[in-house]
């Protein structure tokens, strides 16, 4: 148990809560150094980036009671977290849960429809039910709840932080790494980590992993971010991965494609794979 105890409060994998901190920071310099700028802020398409508020809609965290079943109340199982947005832990070291009311959905006119009974109802407060099975999912009327538009318009924490200070937030499309040029990045420090001596020293590895970060050099960065716009472009056209992996090589010095793109695809024999 102790040793339990004591993993509970090592610093821990980095939170939605830690990236608000950081994009919050970055924003405040982006505000006071390019004020006349239109800013973007890009996120990689991971779980920590996505995570949106406790009570957000959620179609697979709802409960269907079914006929002859009695309703009982029901709320989203969330961490318990500290004043510094940490998850708080037990004795035996995990995270302790609590549970908390769905947010309210809306309905076509944009007025709110809760989900649970009003005051005055024989089940007052209770959960009113979901199907949450996923063999639903082929079921016509649960797509149609997946694609109503207060379930498909939940805005993460990430977009609600930067919309409020004025900037907008996208995330790069998922296991696409030759459009995120942030994995390139990370591909060239872990590159440059691997080259330090080993060690098990904790102290030893921070300081490697922070040296290798700095090591990435701004004119690297940009000649990463022109090869994924060269790959956006070659998507555009309607290349394939193959395809564009071809053309993204012999025209690294380029932006985009040049117009003799399709001529030069045909006489290195890869043009019958283009898809019109």
């Amino acid at each position: 148990m102790s040793e339990n105890i004591q993993s509970s409060h090592r610093e821990g994998y980095f939170t939605c809560e830690d990236i608000l901190q950081q994009a919050s920071k970055a924003m405040d310099i982006l505000e006071k150094h390019y004020m006349d700028k239109d800013h973007v802020m890009v996120f990689d398409n991971a779980i920590t980036h996505l995570k949106c508020t406790d009570d957000a809609l959620d179609k697979w965290d709802g409960t269907n009671w079914g006929e002859g079943r009695k309703p009982t109340n029901w709320g989203v199982e969330v961490n318990v977290v500290s004043e510094d947005g940490k998850p708080v832990h037990g004795l035996d070291g995990a995270v302790l849960k609590k549970k908390v009311p769905m947010g309210n959905g809306k309905f076509a006119d944009g007025s709110l429809q809760s989900l649970y009974y009003p005051e005055g109802h024989k089940c007052a407060g209770v959960f009113k039910g979901m199907v949450t099975s996923k063999i639903w999912a082929e079921c016509p009327g649960f797509q149609m709840l997946y694609n109503e538009p207060d379930f498909v318009g939940v805005k993460s924490l990430l977009e609600i932080a930067c919309k409020a200070c004025g900037f907008r937030a996208i995330f790069f499309p998922k296991f696409h790494c030759e459009l995120n040029f942030i994995e390139q990045c990370w591909g060239y420090s872990k590159h440059v980590y691997r080259e330090f001596p080993v060690s098990s020293k904790e102290a030893d590895l921070e300081q490697n992993v922070l040296q290798a970060l700095d090591s990435v050099p701004l004119v690297a960065i940009r000649r990463f971010s022109t090869r994924s716009l060269r790959f956006m472009d070659a998507y555009r056209k309607g290349l394939n991965g193959k395809q564009a992996a071809w053309a993204s090589k012999k025209y690294h010095g380029h932006r985009v494609l040049p117009e003799t793109l399709m001529r030069d695809l045909t006489e290195a024999g890869l043009v019958e794979q283009v898809q019109f």
